[in-house]
């Protein structure tokens, strides 16, 4: 990824990063994650009144959808397209809110009582909420073939991200395969910023026209169809598309030099020096989990979700979940199910300030619309088989090294589900704590077992969800309390 878009200069100034002590340790709201439902959800809480704090990982808001917001070096629009530039209202909408935006703010635990540990700089803080509001939105799916450790393959969206937040457009012989909208949308933005693409190697099974079929009437309505047809369009004029029923990396130890594929006994080989990678996105639930929100197997989307409700607001247990973490929608869904959370809970906290905010009626007919179309793409773009179950020395677990084979022959042992494979094989068990192969896992386990993946079940997960440092948690504040009970 050497090559650099043109930029401009004048880019939107950062100010000194807010750091963990500056932090109360109380608020009203406390939202986790600044994407567009979590933009979305601070803004009408805060306007409300009510005491926000929106915390995000990244540099700058935006997550990943509108990554780079504000900040980009993305000098014409027309590359990243006008519903990238749209995330800059909501952007704006919550600077001018009055909550706290914290960035560079990494949520390591949360648990039932909405105590939400984070760390800003080194520095760790334990914060207290009357309601949570989870917008961790969505992460990748893995897509764990043949070679897919080697240096030079990564995911699309990885890619995308390089070239939102700093202008970059990978070199070389630049291969892109998978299936679904963001395949053809970042396709399209990198031939728009100058890159140059090989080929695209489709893996979308042809089957699954036929059972998208029932939904197409609904697509044909949507903003989806015409977006849709005019991205696809626009990158077949300019570079080749393969159908590929299987694919390969292959090079050395050091880097990728071309990519096998093939479809009905076929082969064909393309030289190649980067291999991007997608197969769509599914929710990023771990946070959820850690909480003790049981996920729940969404046989459409053949992913884990975490049910979230009729106001995406369990007002019971002050968690809400928003976004792409209640189930994959798409950037304006997640914005609306971020607006119908925060309705709910202002509508407990602070019920005299509802007249001043957007009606539930309207947010819920503009969810609708946004969510027009989805359930064909669901079904369009549902991976093959043999991309969500891999087979032989294919590696599935990158942190612990564990291979597809390895998880067959332990699940024939037996071996229930994914906790129990951990005693076994340590999957699931390195940095990304299953984030990288959770689905591959939950699905192989199902299918050396003969049994659905709801009965499988997903991680048993425990905070700390992401890296803590010892220094972390010593900074965190010490009551007088603690103090004299560790004394005595």
């Amino acid at each position: 990824m050497a090559r650099s878009v043109d930029h401009e200069a004048g880019l939107e100034a950062r100010g000194p990063r807010m750091k963990a002590r500056d932090l109360a340790l109380r608020y009203d709201v406390v939202v986790i994650g600044a994407g567009p439902s979590g933009l979305a959800a601070a803004t009408i809480a805060a306007r409300a009144g009510l005491a926000t704090l929106l915390l995000d990982e990244n540099p700058g808001i935006g997550g990943q959808v509108y990554r780079g917001i504000g900040t980009s070096p993305v000098a014409v629009q027309a590359v990243l397209g006008a519903d990238y530039w749209a995330g800059g209202t909501l952007a704006d909408e919550a600077k001018a809110s009055g909550a706290i935006i914290a960035t560079g703010a990494t949520v390591w635990s949360l648990d039932a009582e909405r105590r939400v540990g984070v760390s800003i700089g080194g520095e760790g803080r334990l914060i207290e909420a009357r309601y949570v509001v989870l917008a961790t939105g969505a992460l990748e799916r893995p897509f764990p073939v043949p070679g897919w450790t080697l240096p030079g393959v990564m995911s699309v969206g990885g890619a995308q991200t390089l070239l939102k937040a700093h202008g970059l457009v990978p070199d070389g012989r630049v291969v892109l395969a998978g299936c679904g909208p963001l395949l053809w949308l970042y396709a399209a933005q990198l031939l728009r910023a100058g890159g140059a693409i090989e080929a695209i190697l489709d893996t979308t099974p042809r089957r699954n026209w036929l059972g998208a079929l029932p939904w197409a009437p609904w697509f044909l309505l949507s903003r989806y169809f015409g977006k849709g047809l005019g991205l696809i369009r626009e990158v077949r004029r300019k570079t080749r598309v393969f159908h590929a029923d299987w694919l390969e990396a292959l090079g050395d130890a050091n880097k990728l030099t071309e990519v096998a594929f093939g479809t009905a006994g076929r082969e064909r080989r393309l030289p190649a020096d980067r291999l991007l990678l997608h197969h769509g996105v599914v929710p990023n639930l771990n946070l959820a989990a850690a909480a003790g929100i049981a996920p729940t197997w969404d046989r459409r989307q053949h992913c884990w979700i975490v049910p979230a409700g009729d106001k995406f607001a369990m007002l019971k247990s002050g968690i809400a979940v928003v976004g792409d973490a209640a189930g994959i929608g798409g950037a304006e869904a997640a914005a609306e199910r971020g607006r119908l959370a925060a309705l709910a809970i202002v509508e407990v906290l602070r019920p005299a300030a509802m007249p001043a905010l957007p009606r539930e009626r309207a947010v819920r007919a503009a969810l609708r619309r946004a969510l027009r179309g989805r359930r064909f793409l669901d079904a369009l773009y549902l991976p093959a088989p043999q991309f969500r179950r891999p087979m032989g020395d294919t590696m599935v677990c990158r942190c612990e090294e564990v291979t597809a084979e390895q998880l067959r022959e332990t699940a024939r042992l037996g071996v229930p589900g994914p906790n129990q494979m951990k005693a076994f094989l340590r999957c699931g068990m390195g940095p990304c704590q299953g984030r990288m192969c959770g689905l591959t896992v939950t699905e192989l386990i199902a299918a050396e077992r003969g049994i659905h993946p709801r009965e499988v079940g997903y991680w048993r997960l425990r905070p700390p969800v992401k890296p803590v440092t010892l220094g972390e948690l010593a900074s965190l504040p010490v009551t007088e309390n603690e103090r004299l009970a560790v004394e005595r």
